[in-house]
């Protein structure tokens, strides 16, 4: 596993650039070769506001001040954005500050040169009352003036808070699951969820629900790597209700993929399948073969261990053909870096030792622990005990010991996650029904208690 960053905007130059590229010529026909309005553009950018948005929240704020319903088009914002139109009216204006939280002039509008006001003249929030109540009637007269609150939260509150989650990949890739990085993952959560609390577009509401699904989401992983499976499911149960708020099927897929090994974990193996189809059903698998393999790929272990031999092997030949299919290097969250041919490999020995083929389930742990990167140690120490697991199957007990012991090193100095203490117990298990008066097997058991007391 490793935990998630969406592709987000990083270059705000690069982004308020493209989006003032388009307004040369307006989709109105309109030639737009005056001064562009970079600062509006910014502020919009950051927000994730649209043209039509931006007009949409500016009337919502007219019908606020003053009780009318407000004229302001997305052709007005273009207007805005070009520089053709560098000093809107005065309601506008008094819309524009109680939408963003920022005078016109902050906005990059220039007031119409004229000459100067006398202080009597000069416009001023109480004056600027009077002008809008006074342009309204006796209705605006009737209407207590409620500004709506300024957006507080933007597309750098969203990068910052993802930044967290990429430091929580790195620590789950070296150390795995325990509990201090489930409460820095719920503490992630947390915060992306109380600014939605605070003034914001719906586009980043959205972004706030996903990054607290993706924060939630790294929870239950921890906790099903930790071995704390009926915490690891309520922790799904919420990420999977704010994925869907979000509407962000990459996140989805991800709650999907942690469900099918909390389902395997349990032995719930009927319930794996169903969470790898899911996986297979969102919007991200049809999309990219990435996704599509990691989703066929849990389908196919949930298969194995349903002793459904034709479906598992079926399912392990499409994750085969998809991740043929997917482009290096493309734009992805971080967390979905740790799946690739070798991880592949490593389901495809779990898969075949689960089906009775030692022998081709130990060809694939080689292959798989020779291209793991070294930065995911625990899935390194994971692919060695499985490869154990298949030379014990062979009845190779010595050489099977011997693997084994590698995990000790390889987890050095740090504690052995509850999944990996799981699996080293499924193999003592299997070694002791195989050999259970062999040398090996009582060396075996000696180090594994011992190992087991020193790294509790």
């Amino acid at each position: 596993m490793a935990k998630r960053a969406h592709p987000v905007f990083t270059h705000h130059d690069e982004l308020i650039t493209s989006l003032l590229s388009v307004l040369v010529v307006s989709p109105y026909g309109e030639h737009m070769a005056r001064t562009r309005n970079r600062a509006l553009a910014a502020w919009m950018s950051e927000h994730e506001v649209t043209a039509q948005g931006l007009s949409d929240l500016v009337n919502d704020a007219l019908r606020e001040l003053t009780g009318r319903d407000g004229k302001t088009s997305e052709r007005t914002v273009f207007r805005w954005l070009s520089g053709e139109n560098q000093w809107p009216q005065a309601a506008q204006r008094a819309a524009l500050q109680s939408v963003t939280g920022c005078p016109a002039t902050d906005l990059g509008f220039v007031p119409r040169c004229r000459a100067p006001a006398s202080p009597a003249q000069q416009e001023d929030p109480v004056h600027r009352r009077s002008f809008i109540t006074a342009t309204t009637g006796a209705t605006a007269a009737a209407t207590p003036l409620v500004a709506a609150r300024p957006f507080a939260v933007g597309t750098t509150d969203v990068m910052r808070l993802r930044a967290g989650l990429d430091d929580l990949t790195v620590l789950d890739a070296s150390k795995g699951g325990h509990e201090a990085l489930e409460r820095a993952a719920l503490k992630g959560a947390s915060s992306a969820m109380e600014k939605q609390h605070k003034a914001a577009s719906q586009r980043i509401r959205k972004r706030l629900f996903s990054v607290a699904a993706e924060y939630t989401t790294a929870a239950a992983w921890s906790a099903v790597d930790a071995r704390q499976l009926e915490r690891a499911r309520e922790h799904l149960n919420r990420a999977l209700y704010m994925a869907r708020l979000a509407r962000d099927s990459i996140a989805e897929l991800d709650v999907w993929n942690v469900f099918a090994m909390l389902a395997r974990q349990q032995q719930r193996h009927t319930e794996a399948v169903d969470s790898g189809r899911a996986a297979q059903a969102t919007a991200v698998a049809r999309r990219d073969p990435l996704f599509a393999s990691l989703a066929h790929a849990r389908t196919a272990i949930g298969h194995a261990n349903c002793e459904e031999r034709q479906a598992a092997l079926l399912s392990l030949g499409h994750a085969k053909e998809a991740l043929n299919k997917a482009v290096k290097g493309a734009p992805r969250p971080s967390w979905i870096a740790f799946y690739g041919r070798a991880e592949l490999l490593a389901i495809s020995a779990i898969v075949h030792d689960r089906l009775g083929d030692p022998v081709h389930a130990e060809a694939a742990s080689h292959q798989a622990l020779a291209a793991i990167p070294r930065q995911f140690r625990r899935n390194r120490a994971l692919a060695t005990v499985q490869l154990a697991l298949t030379q014990v199957h062979q009845r190779d007990v010595e050489q099977a010991c011997e693997t084994a012991g590698d995990v000790f090193a390889l987890m050095e100095g740090d504690s052995i996650p509850g999944r990996m203490r799981s699996l080293l117990g499924d193999f003592q298990r299997d070694l002791i029904a195989t050999a259970p008066k062999a040398s090996a097997t009582r060396d075996w058991i000696d180090r594994y208690r011992s190992e087991w007391s020193r790294k509790q």
